[in-house]
């Protein structure tokens, strides 16, 4: 028999280890999230790409609730920042301060620093701010006055906002939103999720009782190991294609970038990985297309003013183009 390691290929025991890791991240998540199976599972793709999350919705849907029942599920050290108009970048990465005892210049760690990081309400920050996240999203390092700080592996950020309330926001630009891997939407509860909400909620909070899963060194094994997990040619072309088919509707006045492609590639082969196989299909892409691309994609003119959304716009791309069949 074939030794995958000797062919490049990922070997039956990290796919079953990889799909028994996403079972029980999901059963912890699911014991605070009701409901909502579809979303834990693509924020656990996210997370076994080493990538980051936008959870954007109305308030109480349960974004930071879902936040925190993931991190606290890794085990990862973890901050919280709470985004407001008047933090400063260095209030998130951190200072140098003369230390009076030593009589030497020392750095202050900012909360930035840490393995998993809850940035709440992410669009209440002013540009300078938001823009401190980008080296750290993008290089997993941050640089302050001149030095540089290597973060910690896994460096996940799980930002949070609402897309109603505009008044005193700062919209996300391009930069920013390119560099989240997804982008997820919770929506309200069924009438049995709700009743089970009380039920759960009735005396104390299940998310007081979570504890990790899976340490960080393995989380980042495992996200080493998915790079092994075979894509055929023809799959890949059909990741490609996509992409560049937002780059030619007119519809748009920016399609996606080639970030786009490596984000839909590596989402695909993790989903495929959770679901127990080695190897991805035509449906991971396309069930991943529509959680990695559209936030990416910028409307024209003609589609803002015919009231049209990417998602609706990409959903009829996905429409069209050709899936990959086996010959």
């Amino acid at each position: 028999m074939t030794d995958p390691a000797a062919t490049g290929r990922l070997s039956p025991e990290d796919v079953a280890t990889l799909r028994a890791v996403a079972e029980r991240l999901q059963a912890s998540v699911e014991r605070v999230i009701v409901g909502k199976t579809d979303v834990v599972r693509l924020a656990l793709v996210a997370l076994l790409c080493e990538g980051h999350i936008l959870l954007e919705d109305v308030p109480g849907i349960g974004k930071t609730t879902l936040a925190k029942a993931i991190a606290r599920s890794l085990g990862c050290t973890f901050r919280r920042i709470q985004f407001t108009p008047d933090l400063m970048p260095s209030d998130i990465t951190g200072i140098h301060f003369y230390n009076q005892k030593t009589g030497e210049f020392a750095f202050r760690e900012g909360p930035l620093i840490a393995q998993v990081v809850l940035a709440d309400e992410i669009n209440r920050a002013t540009p300078r701010t938001q823009a401190a996240l980008l080296e750290a999203m993008e290089e997993h390092q941050i640089t302050v006055e001149g030095e540089t700080t290597k973060l910690p592996r896994p460096f996940l950020v799980l930002a949070t906002q609402n897309p109603v309330e505009l008044e005193g926001t700062f919209p996300l630009p391009e930069a920013q939103l390119d560099r989240f891997l997804v982008r997820l939407k919770l929506g309200y509860p069924d009438e049995e999720g709700e009743d089970e909400i009380l039920s759960r909620f009735e005396s104390s909070s299940p998310l007081d009782t979570l504890t990790p899963v899976i340490e960080a060194d393995e989380m980042v094994r495992l996200a080493t190991a998915l790079g092994r997990l075979h894509v055929e040619p023809a799959v890949r072309r059909y990741v490609v294609r996509i992409i560049r088919e937002t780059r030619t509707d007119s519809s748009f006045e920016l399609g996606a970038s080639p970030r786009a492609s490596l984000a839909l590639f590596r989402t695909a082969r993790a989903h495929a990985a959770i679901s127990g196989r080695d190897y991805v299909l035509p449906d991971d892409v396309k069930a991943m297309a529509p959680h990695v691309v559209p936030h990416r994609l910028i409307l024209s003119t003609q589609a803002r003013l015919r009231g049209r959304e990417a998602d609706e716009l990409f959903a009829d791309i996905l429409q069209r183009v050709p899936v990959p069949v086996e010959a």
